[in-house]
This record gives C-alpha cells, sequence and structure tokens, in this order.
C-alpha cells in the first residue's frame, strides 16, 4: 500500500468518524461493521478524551508479579522487544480486562505511549477510552486492527493498532491481549499476522505447571527432545509437553532429521518446497520455537543445541537391526499425518515402504497384527503372513483371516 493509499484510507475514516460523532445514530458511516459496532460501545466515552484512565497502581503491578504472563513475557521479552525496535513500535500486553500489564517501545512511540497513558496500568476498554484493536480483540476474543481515525479517542487518530488475544493453551481460557502500535503512516499488510505470532510465542512460553500432562499421558523421562512424529505429533521438552502449530512441528522433524543444521534456504525448500512463502514467515516461526525451547537452537545454520529422540531413530534402528516386531511396535502410523512439506512426505513414504518391505521379508506375526491395525487393506501382506505360518497354530490366524474378510468386497 503506497503512502498515497494510506492517506486516502486516512481521509476516509476521519470522514466516517466525523459522520458518526455528529450525527450519532443517524449516521451511516462507511467503516468495517466490527468498528461501527464499537464505536457503539463507546458512547460513554467523550472523543476529545486526552488519555487513557490508569488503574491502582499497586493492584497492577501485583497482578502482574503473580500472572503467569509475567514468565512468559520474561522468557521471550529479547523477542518483543526486537520487534518493537525494528518496527519502532510499542508493544503492550494486557489482562483480560483489556488493563495494560507491561509494554515497550522503540524511542518515538514511548514517548508518544505515555503521553495517552499507554502504559502499564492504562485501561484500553471501550468503556474507559472507546475504540481500539485491545479492546475489540479482548472483547471478541479474536484478532483485530484499528486504522488511524477508527480509533473513537481523537488523541490516537494518528495510531495504528494490531492485536491478539492470548490464550491458555490447555483450558483455552483468555489471559489477555498482546498489541502492536505504530503511526498510521508506517501502516504494514503484515502487521496483524506479526500480532498473532507474538500472541503465540506467548503461549509457547507459559510456564510449564500450566502445561503438566493431562490424565493418563506418560511425559518422557529423557531429558532433552523427545519428538512423537508417526501417527501423532507431541513434543515433549526435558518431561514437559510444549503446544506447537503443525509448521513448528514439521521445522522441529526436519531439523531433528538433519542434526548437523540447515540453511534458511535448505530449510525453506525442505518445508515448503515451490510454495511462495516468504522467508520472513519462516524466519518468524523459528523464532517462536526457538523461544519454545528456550533457545536451544542456533542459527546459520538452523540447528537443534540439545539431546534430540524420535519414534522415527527408533523405527530405522529396529530395522537396520530385523527387529521387525519392535520396529511396529514403534511405528504409530504415516510421519505427520497430512503434512505437504516435501521433505516429510518423502520421508514418511520412506519409512511406509521400509516397514512393509521388512514384514514381507519376516513376516512375524505380531508385527504383522499391529500393521493390520495401521493398513487393514493391505491384504498382501496378511496373505503372506498367513502362508509363512501355514498350518501351524497361532493366535494371529483367525484375526488376520479376519482382517483379510473384512478387507475384501
Amino acid at each position: 500500500m503506497t503512502s498515497d493509499d494510506l492517506h486516502d484510507r486516512r481521509v476516509e475514516a476521519v470522514r466516517a468518524w466525523t459522520s458518526f460523532v455528529t450525527l450519532g445514530d443517524d449516521a451511516e458511516p462507511a467503516v468495517r461493521p466490527e468498528i461501527l459496532r464499537s464505536w457503539g460501545l463507546s458512547g460513554v466515552v467523550s472523543p476529545g478524551l486526552t488519555h487513557a484512565p490508569l488503574a491502582d497502581e499497586t493492584d497492577t503491578a501485583e497482578f502482574w508479579r503473580d500472572s503467569p504472563l509475567q514468565t512468559a513475557v520474561a522468557r521471550v521479552q529479547d523477542e518483543l522487544r526486537r520487534t518493537a525496535e525494528d518496527g519502532d513500535l510499542v508493544i503492550a500486553v494486557t489482562d483480560d480486562q483489556t488493563r495494560i500489564l507491561w509494554t515497550y517501545g522503540g524511542r518515538v512511540m514511548r514517548r508518544k505511549a505515555e503521553t495517552v497513558n499507554f502504559v502499564p496500568g492504562g485501561r484500553w476498554d471501550e468503556a474507559s477510552v472507546g475504540t481500539n484493536a485491545l479492546a475489540i480483540a479482548g472483547r471478541t476474543d479474536a484478532p483485530s486492527m484499528v486504522f488511524s481515525a477508527e480509533h473513537y479517542a481523537e488523541v490516537v487518530h494518528n495510531w495504528v493498532c494490531w492485536a491478539a488475544p492470548v490464550h491458555d493453551p490447555l483450558t483455552g481460557k483468555p489471559l489477555g491481549v498482546i498489541d502492536l502500535s505504530t503511526t498510521w503512516d508506517r501502516t504494514h499488510p503484515i502487521g496483524l499476522a506479526t500480532a498473532r505470532v507474538m500472541a503465540r510465542l506467548i503461549e509457547t512460553a507459559l510456564p510449564s505447571t500450566r502445561r503438566s500432562p493431562a490424565a493418563g499421558v506418560i511425559a518422557p523421562a529423557e531429558p532433552g527432545l523427545t519428538l512423537t512424529l508417526l501417527g501423532t505429533a507431541q513434543v515433549w521438552l526435558d518431561g514437559e509437553r510444549l503446544l506447537l502449530n503443525r509448521r513448528q512441528t514439521e521445522i522441529l522433524a526436519l531439523l531433528a532429521l538433519h542434526p548437523a543444521g540447515l540453511s534458511l534456504d535448505q530449510l525453506h525448500s525442505l518445508l515448503y518446497g515451490d510454495s511462495s512463502v516468504t522467508t520472513s514467515t519462516l524466519k518468524a516461526e523459528v523464532s517462536h520455537l526457538r523461544a519454545a525451547l528456550r533457545g536451544q537452537l542456533s542459527s546459520r545454520p538452523y540447528r537443534l543445541t540439545l539431546p534430540v529422540t524420535t519414534d522415527i531413530d527408533e523405527v530405522q534402528r529396529r530395522l537396520r537391526v530385523g527387529d521387525v516386531r519392535e520396529a511396529l511396535a514403534a511405528y504409530g502410523g504415516d510421519l505427520l499425518p497430512g503434512t505437504d512439506a516435501p521433505a516429510l512426505v518423502e520421508m514418511a513414504d520412506y519409512l511406509a515402504v521400509s516397514v512393509r518391505e521388512a514384514l514381507l521379508v519376516n513376516p512375524d506375526p505380531d508385527a504383522v497384527l499391529r500393521y493390520s491395525e495401521l493398513a487393514p487393506y493391505d491384504t498382501y501382506v496378511f496373505e503372506a503372513c498367513l502362508a509363512a505360518l501355514g498350518h501351524r497354530s497361532h493366535p494371529a490366524v483367525a484375526l488376520l483371516k479376519g482382517r483379510l474378510a473384512a478387507a475384501r468386497p
């Protein structure tokens, strides 16, 4: 978007805002529905408001000190501060009532933020300051952008804000929002995506006590990184379950498969292939992942710097020594089912063929029964096992015949 486009957009926003504050419900401003809805909730606020009201300083400090958000932000604050400084942004983290708990700003935006109480203790809900991205994201539990005069209070008409909610990854409970703000003329199309990435970054860094294993789930006893990638996806760091998105898990899988490390271009190719995904997007995912791993992911090349255990390695190790039964016990199914990462699709095919060929060479009945649960229509393997058993009495015979009958039309 060019500077002329931004200027025209600002003029349109000012025109719509002026119409609304002048005519109220009789106005028909040309704004997005979520903005119009928020303006309607801002009626108790004067458009001429000069700063946000402040909550009690002691209460805010005590809340922040005891909040899991404080621990999470402390863990990733280097990334947050770097983002603020690089984009001359002010970043804020709030509680679930849109009370600001923490901020960090670039040189210019820090001073602007202080003049309007965009500081710890500042109340930025709609009832306090009118329409803004923090308030909309907190109320709707969805990412929000508010540009220039879409803000209800005229004092922040020179701002653009992007905000995304932060949740407890286990319960889904909203904990607050993270907001990125700068001047309207620095509006960037990836602003909202960056806010979402920062929200996920904080969620991943929440204290481990909030992410303890669910009932019945046994955490690995080994220190380091443990990846379960076959048939399902689970990531454990020092016995603590990490909640990652699919792309981050795919990145981890690729790095685990390449212990010597990968350059940015190599990782991009293995992950995205020919897809038109920017390296900036990949860098953002890696930054998020690095924070989740507590910094144990180096760059140039990207490489995991801690012990790594994967079920892929276990399956391959068992197959190499001819232990088909234990290989099948470790083989939970396809590698990250549904992945479109070219290198992982190739590895998934390789493992599936390796397991199948091993069973044809050594059709161990227990291993074939396990395989029949994963590939119930592979009748050729079942028949090979029955042929190897011949007329011997074995519990697997009846079960495999049942599988064959079910698989055939």
